[in-house]
C-alpha cells in the first residue's frame, strides 16, 4: 500500500464520518515560539484550548510536519525522521472516549478492500493511563482485546498537557507487534523497538494548575467541553504495510536512498556506516524539499539555518560516500517524483525549489574547498609541532566560521595520522549551545500569553473597514496592561484594545501597521502598534494621551491619513516591482519576502547572483512606465481555488483561507493574493527610486526602493550633489565621471608616491634600531618604542627589516608605538633565535598582558595589545626579562 494511498484511505474514512478535511497547514508555524510545525495538532491548538472558537464540531487532516531536536539520530533508528505526516481526527466537544476508540479501532483493522488498513488484530497492543479504567473498559467492549494487551503507564507517557495551566487529560497508544525476530516479548512497556507506536490518542478532559514540570501538576476539575486530538503516524504504518524495515525504506524515501547508493557506488546493506549515511541523505533530501516549497529559503538563521543544516548534511554525507561533486540535481529530481502524488506543489513548485537547492550545494561545496585548505594548514602546522592531536578550537572554528563539518574534520585529521582534541571541541559546542538556549528563552519570555485574548476572541472576529474606510464607531471589548486584563486605562499608560471594529490596519503580509489615534468620551490614545495576536483578532497598542478609557466605552478609529497614503503607495509599489522582476529575470524570481512602510519598500526574491546596474535601471524603467501608464488597481474576494485558477500568486510562507483577496494591477500584469492597503490606480504611486540592491542569502536577493515623495526627496538630495560638484570642480554635469575618474586616479597615484617616501623614511630608521641592539646572554635583543607611526602594518615592517638585517645569530627584535590611541607590540625571532627556545608567541603574551590586553601569533612573529600606552615602557623591559629567563 502506497503511503499516498495510507494518506488518502484517513481522510476518505474521517470524512465520510462527518469531519471537516482540513488542508496541511505549512511547515512555517504560526507560533511565534516555534518555528515549524512540529505535530499534527499544532494548527488546531487553538480550537483545543478554546482559544478560538473552532469552527467545526469534528475535524482530519494529513499535517506536514518538521522535528529537528533529534537530527543526530536520524538514519540510526527504524523511526527517527526530520520530515514527517502526521494524520489526525479531532473532535471539539463533540464525540469523546468512545467515539475515537471505535474509529480508530475499525479503521486498523477492517479490511483493506472495504478502506481500512487490514491490520491484524493479535498484532495490536494498547498502552493507557495508570488511572483511567474507562479507556479500558472501552478497550476491551469495542476492540475486544484481552487484559494481557492492554499495559498501563504513568504520566511522563501517557498523559498529555501544554506543559501550562490549562487543558490535560490521559492518552492512549496502539502499537503493532512486529514479532519475536525484533526483540523480547512484553508488550509496548518494554520500550523495544519490536513493538511500534503507530496511534495517540488524547482525551483532553481536565484543567490542570499548578504545573512544575511534565508530570508534576494539579487536576481541579473536567473541562465543560471534552475534545479529541488523536494522530497516527503515517511513515510508520506505511513501512509497516510495505513489509521494509524502516521509514527511509518506504515508496516517499526510498528513491533517493537508491539514486544516493547508485552515485556513490556503495551498496545498501553492506556496511552500517554507509547505510546510515544513505538513510540521512534521503530523509534530508526529501525535508529540505517539502521546506522550500513552503518558502523556506537557505540563511545563517533560523528555519534558514537548520534547512541549510539539512542540505549540508546531506552533501556531508555524499562526501563520505566517496562523492565529491553536485548530487542534488539526481536527488532532488527523485524526491519530487515520489513526493509530488501526495503533494502536487512540489512538482509545480520545483524550479525555484531546485534553482536554490543546486545553489546551496555548489556554494558549500566551495566551502569545503577552502575548509580543507585551513584544515590542511593546521594539520601540517600541529605535525611540524611533534604533536597528534588537533586543537579542538581549530576543529571549532572550521565548523563555526566556515560551516565545515566535524565528521570531515575528524575523517582528514586520521588521514593524516592525527586525533581531534574533541573533549576542546565538544566544550565549545555546548557553550554554544547554551548562548543560544538562552538567547531564544529570552526571546520566547517576552512573548505574551495567548490565553488572555480569548475571552474577546469569543466576541467574534474582529471586523477591518480600513479598505474602504479611514474612521469608524465601535466599542472597547477589553483592556490589556501588562499581559492582564483590566477594566480601564488611564492617561499615561500603556495599554491593548480590543475594539469590535476598526479602520487600523494590522501589521500582516509584509505591510507596517497604520499610525492613527483612537478617541471616546473623555479620552484620546495614540496608536503606538496594530498586530494579530491571534487569529481573527486586531490588537491596537496604545498610549494613553488624556482621560481614561474603559471596556464597553464608545470608541472611534482614526487612520492617519498621510501615513495610509504612503503605505499604499509602498505596498502597490512592491507589486509592481515584483512584476517588473518577473518580467526581466521570468518566472523562477519569486518573492521571498517583502516588507513595506510609508516611503519605503523592500522586496526579497529567489535569484542566485546580484543584478547588474543595467538590470535594476530596466527594473526601475518599468516599473515607473507601469506607474505612468496609470494602470487600473482592482481587489476581489474569490474562492481561493479560483484565484490561483485566474494566475493569482501566492506568496510562500503566507496563510490563506477558503476566500482569498486578489489584487490586481494592469489586469494579469500583476495579479497576487494579498490582504494588504492598495492604490486606486498605479499613478497614485507616484515613484519608484531603487536605492540598493544585495544578497540575504546564496540564492536570494534584495532590492530596496523609496516610494513616492520620499522617492522624490532622495532624487532632489542626488540633484543637489551634482549641482556642487559641478560648481566645486567648474565641470559640466555630463563632464562629472570623467572628471571624477581623473581626479580618483591622481589621488591614487599621489597616496603610492606618499606610501614610497614614508617607505623610504621608515627604512632609514633601521640603523639606528640596528644600533639599539643588546646582548642578553647569546641573543641580540632589539626593544624599543617608536614615534610618529601611522599603523600597526609599520610597525610590522619595521620588525622584520630589522630582524633580516641583525643576520644569523641569535636574534629578537620588540617595537611597539602607540597607534591611534592604543599601544601595539610586535615581537619577531630568528630561526637562531627559535633554536634557542624563545618564542615570539610566548614572549608576546606576556608584553601584552602588561599592556592590559592580549595577543598571540606564530613561533616566528607576533603580535599583541592593551589599552594603556604609558605601559610601552614596562612592556618592552618583559620582552627583555623574558629573553634573559
Amino acid at each position: 500500500m502506497k503511503t499516498s494511498e495510507i494518506r488518502q484511505r484517513w481522510l476518505d474514512y474521517f470524512g465520510e464520518r462527518g469531519h471537516t478535511v482540513v488542508p496541511s497547514a505549512s511547515l512555517v508555524s504560526e507560533d511565534p515560539t516555534v518555528m515549524f510545525t512540529i505535530a499534527g495538532m499544532v494548527p488546531f491548538i487553538p480550537y483545543l484550548t478554546g482559544l478560538i472558537p473552532a469552527p467545526y464540531p469534528r475535524a482530519t487532516s494529513v499535517q506536514k510536519c518538521i522535528r529537528t531536536n533529534d537530527i543526530e539520530e536520524v538514519g540510526k533508528t527504524p523511526r527517527h525522521g526530520t520530515f514527517f505526516q502526521m494524520t489526525g481526527n479531532f473532535s471539539f466537544g463533540d464525540y469523546f472516549k468512545e467515539g475515537a476508540i471505535g474509529y480508530a479501532w475499525e479503521l486498523l483493522t477492517s479490511a483493506e478492500s472495504s478502506g481500512g488498513y487490514g491490520f491484524d488484530e493479535k498484532d495490536l497492543w494498547v498502552t493507557v493511563y495508570k488511572d483511567d479504567d474507562e479507556a479500558i473498559a472501552l478497550w476491551k467492549r469495542i476492540a475486544g482485546l484481552p487484559d494481557e494487551r492492554i499495559q498501563r503507564l504513568d504520566k511522563d507517557t501517557n498523559y498529555w498537557s501544554t506543559g501550562h495551566p490549562g487543558p490535560a487529560g490521559p492518552s492512549s497508544e496502539i502499537f503493532f507487534d512486529r514479532g519475536p525476530a525484533y526483540g523480547a516479548d512484553g508488550g509496548p512497556a518494554t520500550d523495544d523497538d519490536r513493538y511500534v507506536e503507530i496511534w495517540n490518542l488524547v482525551f483532553m478532559q481536565y484543567a490542570i494548575e499548578n504545573v512544575t514540570s511534565k508530570t508534576n501538576f494539579d487536576i481541579v476539575g473536567e473541562l465543560p467541553s471534552k475534545n479529541i486530538d488523536t494522530g497516527l503516524g503515517l511513515e510508520r504504518v506505511a513501512f509497516l504495510k510495505q513489509g521494509v524495515e524502516n521509514m527511509y525504506e518506504i515508496d516517499q524515501v526510498r528513491p533517493v536512498l537508491d539514486r544516493a547508493s547508485e552515485l556513490s557506488g556503495r551498496r545498501y546493506g553492506a556496511v552500517h556506516d554507509d547505510d546510515v549515511r544513505m538513510r540521512v541523505i534521503a530523509d534530508h533530501v526529501r525535508s529540505s524539499l517539502m521546506l522550500m516549497s513552503d518558502g523556506v529559503t537557505p540563511s545563517n538563521e533560523g528555519r534558514g539555518y537548520i534547512l541549510r543544516r539539512l542540505l549540508r548534511r546531506s552533501v556531508r554525507a555524499m562526501r563520505l560516500l566517496g562523492v565529491d561533486g553536485p548530487s542534488f540535481p539526481e536527488l532532488f529530481t527523485v524526491s519530487r517524483d515520489a513526493m509530488s502524488a501526495s503533494y502536487p506543489e512540489v512538482s509545480q513548485n520545483f524550479d525555484r525549489i531546485s534553482q536554490a537547492a543546486y545553489g546551496e550545494e555548489d556554494t558549500f561545496l566551495h566551502t569545503l574547498e577552502s575548509g580543507t585548505s585551513i584544515l590542511d594548514l593546521a594539520v601540517d602546522s600541529s605535525k611540524k609541532a611533534g604533536k597528534d592531536v588537533l586543537a579542538g578550537d581549530t576543529a571549532f572554528l572550521l565548523h563555526d566560521t566556515y560551516g565545515f563539518p566535524i565528521d570531515l574534520t575528524l575523517e582528514i585529521a586520521d588521514e593524516a595520522g592525527l586525533t581531534v582534541d574533541r573533549d576542546a571541541f565538544d566544550s565549545l559546542m555546548s557553550q554554544q549551545k547554551q548562548r543560544a538556549k538562552a538567547d531564544a528563552k529570552s526571546k520566547k519570555s517576552h512573548v505574551a500569553d495567548l490565553s488572555v485574548y480569548s475571552a474577546f476572541r469569543a466576541h467574534g472576529e474582529t471586523q477591518f473597514l480600513g479598505y474602504t474606510e479611514m474612521t469608524a464607531e465601535s466599542r472597547v471589548l477589553g483592556l490589556i496592561v501588562d499581559g492582564v486584563s483590566v477594566t480601564s486605562a488611564s492617561q499615561g499608560q500603556t495599554a491593548e484594545v480590543i475594539l469590535a471594529e476598526t479602520t487600523l490596519y494590522a501589521e500582516s503580509g509584509g505591510q507596517d501597521a497604520d499610525k492613527g489615534t483612537i478617541v471616546g468620551n473623555g479620552y484620546e490614545l495614540e496608536v503606538l502598534d496594530v498586530q494579530k495576536p491571534v487569529k481573527g483578532l486586531i490588537s491596537h497598542t496604545v498610549k494613553v494621551k488624556r482621560g481614561v478609557v474603559s471596556v464597553d466605552a464608545g470608541a472611534t478609529t482614526v487612520v492617519d491619513a498621510g501615513y495610509r497614503r504612503g503605505a499604499r503607495q509602498a505596498h502597490s509599489g512592491t507589486h509592481v516591482i515584483h512584476a517588473a522582476l518577473r518580467q526581466i529575470l521570468g518566472p523562477n524570481a519569486h518573492q521571498s519576502g517583502s516588507y513595506n512602510k510609508a516611503g519605503y519598500l523592500r522586496l526579497d526574491f529567489s535569484w542566485n547572483q546580484a543584478l547588474s546596474r543595467e538590470t535594476l535601471t530596466e527594473i526601475e524603467e518599468i516599473s515607473n512606465n507601469a506607474i505612468r501608464d496609470n494602470l487600473e488597481v482592482v481587489t476581489r474576494e474569490l474562492p481561493l481555488d479560483e484565484a490561483k485558477s485566474l494566475g493569482a500568486m501566492a506568496l510562500f510562507g503566507e496563510k490563506y483561507g477558503d476566500v482569498v483577496r486578489v489584487v490586481d494591477i494592469g489586469g494579469p500584469w500583476s495579479r497576487e493574493l494579498c490582504a494588504g492597503t492598495h492604490v486606486s490606480t498605479s499613478a497614485e504611486i507616484g515613484m519608484i527610486n531603487l536605492v540598493n540592491e544585495s544578497s540575504v542569502g546564496s540564492t536570494n536577493r534584495r532590492v530596496e526602493s523609496l516610494v513616492g515623495l520620499e522617492a522624490f526627496d532622495d532624487l532632489t538630495a542626488e540633484r543637489a550633489i551634482v549641482r556642487e560638484l559641478t560648481s566645486s570642480l567648474k565641470t559640466p554635469r555630463e563632464q562629472l565621471p570623467s572628471r571624477i575618474s581623473d581626479l580618483v586616479t591622481s589621488l591614487k597615484q599621489a597616496e603610492k608616491k606618499i606610501k614610497e617616501y614614508e617607505s623610504r623614511a621608515q627604512a632609514q630608521r633601521v640603523p639606528e634600531l640596528l644600533a639599539s641592539a643588546q646582548t642578553v646572554g647569546s641573543i641580540r635583543v632589539v626593544a624599543e618604542a617608536l614615534n610618529d607611526v601611522a599603523t600597526a602594518d609599520d610597525v610590522r615592517t619595521l620588525v622584520t627589516t630589522t630582524r633580516d638585517r641583525l643576520g644569523s645569530e641569535p636574534s629578537v627584535v620588540a617595537l611597539a608605538a602607540n597607534v591611534k590611541g592604543r599601544p601595539v607590540i610586535i615581537v619577531a625571532t630568528n630561526q637562531a633565535a627559535r633554536s634557542a627556545g624563545v618564542h615570539a608567541g610566548q614572549i608576546i603574551r606576556t608584553a601584552a598582558g602588561v599592556l592590559g590586553g592580549g595577543g598571540g601569533g606564530k613561533d616566528d612573529i607576533a603580535q599583541g595589545g592593551g589599552q594603556d600606552v604609558t605601559a610601552i615602557p614596562a612592556a618592552l623591559a618583559s620582552v627583555v626579562d623574558a629573553v634573559k629567563a
